[in-house]
């Protein structure tokens, strides 16, 4: 069975007091000392942390291609390059709008990275 609010209309868990979304007593006569509501946007925060190793992950993969090629000339690492993509396509398919614009800033990333590999492999 669903609780609903009387202030906001939230459908609570049945073994809820108050309402977990604008914190008003479910229970007739129920006054609590303090109740903290937290509100966010409805969306998860995103792990720092997460978002920067994928970005080394991202310059490492697509760029790797380029530093090798200039070390080590007539090599063929272009085909390493391209797993640059994957992250960040990655990224881009997620409902998070911050994670998505992470994933766009990364596919620049990789394709600035890939094509500079192509052009040091033709020159």
């Amino acid at each position: 069975m669903v609780r609903l609010c009387n202030n906001c209309g939230f459908e609570n868990q049945d073994d809820y007091d108050y309402c977990a979304k604008c914190g008003t007593p479910l229970i007739e006569g129920a006054r609590p000392k303090q109740v903290y509501v937290y509100k966010r946007n409805g969306l998860p925060e995103i792990n720092k942390k997460a978002v920067i190793i994928s970005y080394i992950i991202t310059i490492i993969l697509s760029w790797s291609g380029f530093v090798v090629n200039l070390i080590a000339k007539n090599t063929a690492v272009i085909t390493f390059t391209f797993f640059g993509f994957f992250l960040p396509f990655y990224l881009i398919q997620s409902k998070h709008p911050t994670l998505r614009k992470h994933g766009i800033c990364q596919l620049f990333i990789s394709l600035v990275g890939v094509a500079l590999s192509f052009y040091v492999i033709l020159h």
